[in-house]
């Protein structure tokens, strides 16, 4: 599917609203208790939001910034450039659909990137940047029998550590 019929898609699914999962974790502060079972190479790790952020590192892991760079300009994994300007001058052109990142650390803390990162609907239910670690279960119109997130946790944690430096 071409780039810019997802990003109708997308649109219109961000348009549809909050829906009642998400409205439910909202009340209840159960953000992220999920079970194991989920990631391509590693067991879905529970995490939990509070406050507009998740402040601990997914399974207590540490992100490398270099990996997450990597990360950052794959466009088979978190492709960041598609939407976000970034500082990385190799890989232009750059996308305007989201915020630029470029010093993205010096406006948002450590933990309120893991959750943007993680499910940004969280943050902005109108939003169309995908959840890059939300439960499988919840994902929509995606091909049946998909178990995994879109990232690992330990990519989530390179890209939290790589948009760190950016400050």
């Amino acid at each position: 599917m071409g780039h810019k019929r997802r990003m109708r898609r997308m649109r219109r699914a961000a348009r549809a609203g909050l829906g009642p999962l998400l409205a439910a974790w909202l009340t209840t502060g159960a953000l992220g208790a999920f079970p194991a079972g989920a990631g391509a190479d590693q067991a879905y790790v529970e995490w939990e939001a509070g406050g507009g952020a998740i402040a601990e590192p997914l399974g207590g892991l540490s992100g490398d910034p270099r990996r997450g760079r990597a990360l950052a300009v794959r466009k088979d994994k978190g492709n960041c450039l598609a939407c976000h300007a970034m500082p990385i001058p190799e890989a232009a052109p750059y996308g305007d659909v989201g915020p630029p990142l470029t010093h993205v650390a010096a406006r948002l803390t450590e933990g309120e990137l893991r959750l943007r990162v993680v499910d940004e609907k969280l943050v902005n239910p109108a939003t169309i940047m995908p959840g890059f670690y939300r439960h499988p279960r919840h994902f929509n119109r995606v091909l049946p029998g998909r178990d995994e997130t879109l990232l690992t946790a330990q990519e989530i944690e390179d890209i939290v550590a790589y948009l760190m430096t950016l400050r």
